[in-house]
């Protein structure tokens, strides 16, 4: 069986753009295990003054001026330099973004190596209902079964590459009792890392309360990447879940450009959302890229948030732009060794609709 997550808001089918760059071999899934180490609640919507801190880098790594997008915000770290924080920082909605938290904290309470797939979680009546719940008002989900057994590894799947929040509902519960106490814990995480413009509501992003900015986010997303399982979670093109059958990770730059992840969002009040990596040759060395763009605008709005990351990386990894990146074109991806090209960029909104031959949807 197939995933099926009905859109909020009316999906366009996306126009396909093919794009001509520099293509560049990304390390394969392994060297995700040497990520960098991270940077270290407020649900104002005024500008934000950003420590100086946060506008440095190390020596020739800062990023031109040039480099942030017209529209939203962004931030982004390069090697082991300084968070960069783009203009306009202010407090907002991040969507699915959210979701870098929760399995970032489910990771950390219950740790996983690579190759483990942890404990089992049986879902229950009560999950199936507040899935049907959650598909009558659009939001993202994938499709469960009363009894169904899900590893902590196949949940994790669910909720990074689907983007499905009846899963973030279901890890929340199963890791700290009960949703409340799970998203007190994201934001009291949020508070230890030095997020202090981050308010969680939800262990989702569909609530458009939980609010942050580019440059908090890039410390909890430097962080997760820490994390060798999420890091190959969210490298990794398609899962295969019990009930839902093959679910397809929303990043559609996954393996092109130099991307090695990580999270998608978008929704009317959020717009499209994209925290990234990406691993370029910068100055004759391969530098690690991570960064987090919110608040782009567009009919697809994904696509926009792929799309200005891919822009920002170009440029601050020296080649111009030759032309605007709605899409890629995926048929000169690079992945790792082994690894099948099965992704296509899809049209969605914070729930939109997969028009794969898989029919459904995702963030």
């Amino acid at each position: 069986m197939t995933y099926r997550e009905p859109a909020r808001t009316t999906t366009r089918r996306i126009r396909r753009i093919r794009v001509a760059g520099l293509l560049v071999a990304i390390a394969g899934i392994a060297a995700l295990g040497h990520q960098l180490l991270a940077s270290s609640s407020s649900t104002a919507t005024s500008p934000i003054d950003v420590p100086r801190s946060e506008h440095r880098a190390a020596l020739g790594e800062a990023p031109p001026s040039t480099a942030w997008p017209a529209d939203g915000q962004a931030a982004v770290r390069i090697g082991q330099s300084q968070i960069q924080a783009g203009p306009n920082q202010h407090a907002a909605p991040i969507a699915s973004v959210a979701k870098v938290m929760t399995a970032y904290l489910v990771l950390r309470d219950q740790p996983l190596r690579l190759g483990q797939h942890g404990p089992t979680i049986t879902l229950t009546d009560a999950d199936v209902a507040d899935t049907d719940r959650r598909r009558e008002q659009d939001e993202s989900v994938v499709s469960i079964a009363a009894g169904e057994q899900l590893t902590e590894l196949q949940a994790l799947q669910a909720l990074l590459l689907p983007s499905a929040n009846n899963i973030a509902a279901v890890l929340a519960r199963w890791d700290a009792g009960s949703a409340d106490r799970f998203v007190a814990r994201m934001n009291a995480t949020a508070r230890s890392l030095g997020m202090t413009h981050t308010r969680y509501t939800d262990p989702s992003g569909y609530d458009d309360a939980t609010m942050s900015t580019a440059a908090d986010q890039v410390r909890i997303v430097d962080r997760a990447m820490r994390l060798p399982v999420f890091a190959s979670i969210v490298a990794t093109p398609s899962a295969t879940l019990p009930v839902a059958g093959s679910v397809l990770n929303t990043n559609g730059l996954l393996g092109h450009n130099g991307f090695v992840g990580v999270k998608t969002g978008s929704d009317d009040a959020a717009g499209g959302c994209f925290a990234f990596r990406a691993i370029r040759w910068i100055d004759g060395k391969q530098t690690t890229i991570t960064g987090v763009v919110l608040g782009q605008p567009g009919d697809d709005r994904v696509a926009a948030g792929l799309a200005a990351a891919d822009a920002m990386v170009d440029r601050i990894a020296g080649h111009s732009l030759r032309q605007v990146r709605a899409t890629p074109d995926l048929r000169q991806r690079t992945l790792a060794p082994g690894t099948e090209p099965r992704i296509r960029l899809r049209a969605r909104h914070r729930t939109g609709v997969d028009e794969s031959p898989h029919a459904g949807s995702a963030q």
